[in-house]
């Protein structure tokens, strides 16, 4: 529908501040939902976290086999 002063409906989900909410309102939800998950066991290690451990091992026991 159009307004008197020629906007159109579709105008007003467009406008900055309620692009900005909306995402606001999305990290929001997500960071809960991930909460929650957690909270019910369901929590996971990054990947990255686990890459890191690993390259940490195998260094160590290269370091190990070949200084000493």
């Amino acid at each position: 529908m159009t307004h008197p002063d020629g906007r159109n409906d579709d105008d007003e989900h467009r406008r900055p501040e309620l692009i900005r909410q909306n995402r606001v309102e999305r990290r929001r939800a997500k960071i809960r939902e991930e909460i929650e998950r957690n909270r019910r066991g369901e929590y996971s290690v990054p990947t990255w976290v686990l890459t890191l451990a690993l390259v940490l091992v195998v260094g160590g026991w290269l370091a190990l086999v070949f200084l000493s």
